[in-house]
């Protein structure tokens, strides 16, 4: 039986404004997370690991470091036909950009038409985890829907954060999807459970072109695949869900099966990469099976240096990355990113710093995220004095993490 052919397409164009000020200077997708990746390195994983190797990624804002680490990062052979390649909004059908994830999918269906998909796997660009895709498509062609939507089981409770999907009595078969409701039905096996979108899709080639289509002249909407195409294909009943709690991931263990984490705010992002570092990682980014891909820098071994009386350079529960230096310095529970150097008596404590970071000597910095080249001077504190962060006119978050932007200092 010849396999079917897939096309993947990743929406990467959203602006991510609650991740500011780390989506200043770049999109959304594009931020760092976990020392040496990108956010758009995870879905990008999970659909080369699956063997899906014809990937558009769409882009929109400040797209261009997003742009420049999918063209240089990820690479196919081209020898088969495969590719992995960043699409702008082109204006194709007129003087307007994206007005909406399916309005961006409409403008790209040139796309579609070159590659001539059977099935078209459909994902967001934000989100830590892994999937083994393979396993949604198969659902799907064997269920004939026109689309199948990725569902996570979330508590009934925490149903006002999520697009909620409600099914009939069997399961599978979508009746309703929700944005955000107060008292949803609960699942059909758990009545103390719903289905929470996880923004992936697998749609049959013409049936989404049907609904994009259709979509585009609807003057009232919003163009949006969650808002609009997905209740528009419940209504027609031609949607199923697909419970991402069966989904077995190679070389995965019983603390991280089914983690899933929407990074769309900063407690969010901070709280993703504090599940990294303990013994017993919450995710764990150690699976050779399915790995995580990225493009590592050229950089030495990390170093750490002095063992000196209240001068020892130790890294505890912590990611160290390539060009790292801990020079007499002590962290603890924190991602270091390529190129970081932190100076004599410095404490780091519960952050993440990104690429380039310097700590000077005798500085604090605790429950703080650094963009890369942040400078933080000799004996200055971050993290210490909330009322100080604040006036210094930090973003501090709800939390109480402390975040600075892209090449800002901090002065003794």
């Amino acid at each position: 039986m010849t396999e079917p052919r897939v096309l993947g397409i990743v929406l990467a164009g959203g602006e991510g404004k609650r991740l500011n000020p780390l989506t200043a200077d770049r999109a959304k997708p594009a931020v760092p997370f976990g020392g040496i990746y990108r956010l758009v390195d995870f879905v990008l994983s999970n659909l080369v690991n699956a063997g899906y190797l014809r990937i558009v990624v769409l882009t929109q804002y400040k797209s261009h470091s997003l742009d420049r680490h999918i063209t240089t990062t990820w690479r196919m052979s081209t020898l088969l036909g495969n590719y992995v390649t960043p699409v702008p909004a082109q204006q194709r059908l007129g003087p307007q950009w994206f007005r909406g994830s399916a309005d961006a999918i409409h403008q790209s269906l040139n796309l579609v038409y070159d590659d001539q998909p059977d099935h078209i796997v459909v994902f967001g660009a934000d989100h830590v985890y892994r999937m083994d895709p393979r396993q949604m498509v198969e659902q799907h062609i064997a269920s004939g829907a026109g689309v199948t939507v990725a569902g996570i089981r979330i508590p009934r409770a925490d149903a006002k954060g999520f697009g909620v999907i409600q099914t009939d009595g069997g399961g599978r078969k979508i009746t309703a999807f929700l944005e955000k409701p107060d008292n949803p039905t609960g699942l059909p096996d758990d009545p103390e459970m719903v289905y929470a979108s996880m923004g992936n899709y697998v749609f049959s080639t013409e049936a989404l072109l049907e609904a994009v289509k259709l979509d585009a002249g609807d003057e009232g909407s919003v163009h949006d695949m969650g808002g609009n195409i997905i209740p528009m294909m419940v209504e027609r009943q031609g949607a199923e869900v697909y419970d991402f709690d069966q989904n077995d991931v190679p070389g995965s263990t019983d603390r991280d099966r089914g983690y899933w984490r929407d990074v769309g705010t900063l407690d969010s992002y901070y709280d993703a990469h504090m599940d990294l570092v303990s013994v017993h990682p919450v995710f764990n980014l150690y699976n050779r099976q399915w790995p995580i891909l990225t493009s590592a820098p050229s950089l030495p071994p990390a170093k750490f240096v002095f063992d000196e009386p209240g001068r020892v350079g130790t890294a505890i529960n912590s990611l160290v990355s390539q060009g790292v230096i801990v020079s007499g310095s002590t962290v603890r529970t924190s991602i270091l990113s390529p190129g970081v150097r932190i100076q004599s008596r410095a404490q780091v404590e519960a952050s993440v710093l990104m690429h380039n970071v310097e700590i000077g000597e005798g500085a604090i910095v605790r429950n703080a995220i650094l963009d890369k080249n942040v400078i933080v001077w000799p004996g200055a504190q971050i993290g210490v004095d909330p009322a100080a962060d604040r006036a210094r006119g930090f973003t501090i978050t709800d939390a109480g993490v402390v975040v600075l932007g892209k090449g800002e200092q901090v002065p003794s």
